[in-house]
């Protein structure tokens, strides 16, 4: 599994970085289908506290992509938004 990760207009911090993939090697674990994962952080202005962006899409082969988008405190908040949301669209798919 390939996972992307892009910073728009920031860099990225290592510890970042590791929990990121930490998380999208967990999701993989669960669904081995998933042959990508991109992530793109973003923060959003103006400066509040609300104002960290996370997308991450999920590739599986012959599924279209699934997308899931959060903002938060923190990146690492909204990072774990974003993967139980797209763990429920899994789960969904899986069902039928």
């Amino acid at each position: 599994m390939e996972v992307r990760i892009q910073a728009i207009h920031f860099d990225i911090a290592d510890r970042l970085t590791a929990f990121i993939n930490k998380k999208a090697e967990r999701l993989s674990r669960r669904f081995e289908a998933i042959t990508s994962v991109d992530v793109t952080l973003k923060v959003v202005k103006p400066e509040s506290a609300m104002n960290k962006e996370v997308i991450i899409k999920v590739i599986e082969p012959q599924q279209p992509e699934m997308v899931a988008n959060k903002t938060a405190d923190t990146f690492e908040e909204a990072v774990d938004n974003a993967i139980e949301a797209l763990e429920r669209q899994l789960e969904k798919r899986k069902d039928k």
